[in-house]
């Protein structure tokens, strides 16, 4: 029996044969993402990453989460305000070589001293393995609507749980539209975020931390970007989305201390969706 690899060396030879390029167009798609699924192996086991950061590997699921979006170790990928870190550990490692990573931070004012600490923490963490973050380039990413990078030079744009801290804002749409300008034509915008309840009526604040998954879609949509596919990677039925702090009531934040922190333990991190969309264009 022809191992996967023999079988892609076969129709490689074929192809050349007889000039034919969808054999290695199939080719290449699948070694591609069977190199990011090796590489991303290797990187979520490597010591750049804490106990801590491996403990949210059963909620986050990273490997699968960035699989789905479609990453590859050349993409050029924009990760919108990354500045806790958890994910640059996973991305930059894999695009160090052959794509590039861009950290669209929070731009801190100059009496913002909370944010000014946080950056600071962040380019530490850079600073710390120039080996893995060496090419890292950070970037601000404005909430007016401003340009983040040249239109077009990304062909990925990544956001964690960034869309109910858009809207608490007023700043969604603002966000969307500068995303929007720096992805190439069929690029993927991809979107994890804490999911209502179906049938909630959605606070446009998002005060809670939810976010219904048709509204969510509704509202990048009307920015132009076409859902593609969801998944189901980042669901946790267990969290009932009802709780005295919001959605901070979980962990990791646990807002109300050592109250009921057992149960609140026990659920985990919170109900999650998963969407990918794409800029419509690319042909």
């Amino acid at each position: 029996m022809l191992r996967p690899r023999n079988i892609c060396a076969l129709l490689i030879a074929l192809a050349c044969v007889v000039s034919g390029t969808v054999l290695l167009a199939g080719c290449a798609t699948t070694s591609g993402r069977e190199t990011a699924s090796s590489d991303l192996d290797v990187i979520l086991a490597g010591n750049q990453r804490t106990a801590a950061d491996r403990a949210r590997d059963a909620f986050r699921h990273p490997k699968e989460t960035l699989l789905f979006f479609g990453i590859r170790p050349s993409t050029r990928v924009l990760q919108v305000w990354p500045e806790s870190g958890w994910y640059t550990k996973i991305i930059a490692p894999l695009v160090h070589a052959r794509g590039r990573y861009y950290a669209g931070v929070i731009a801190a004012g100059p009496h913002d001293r909370f944010q000014a600490a946080r950056l600071a923490r962040y380019r530490r963490l850079l600073g710390s393995r120039p080996d893995l973050y060496g090419r890292v380039k950070v970037v601000p990413f404005p909430l007016n609507g401003g340009d983040v990078l040249q239109p077009g030079s990304v062909n990925m744009v990544l956001s964690f749980s960034d869309l109910h801290e858009w809207m608490a804002l007023g700043d969604a749409q603002q966000a969307l539209a500068t995303i929007y300008r720096v992805l190439a034509p069929g690029g993927v915008f991809g979107v994890v975020d804490n999911r209502a309840n179906a049938g909630v009526p959605q606070d446009p604040r998002a005060r809670t931390g939810y976010v219904g998954q048709g509204y969510a879609i509704r509202m990048i949509e009307a920015a132009g970007f076409r859902l593609v596919a969801t998944s189901e990677v980042n669901a946790n039925p267990k969290d009932t989305k009802n709780y005295p702090a919001g959605v901070w009531t979980l962990p990791p934040d646990y807002r109300l201390g050592k109250a009921n922190r057992a149960r609140y333990a026990a659920i985990g991190e919170s109900d999650r969706f998963t969407l990918r969309f794409i800029k419509p264009g690319g042909g």
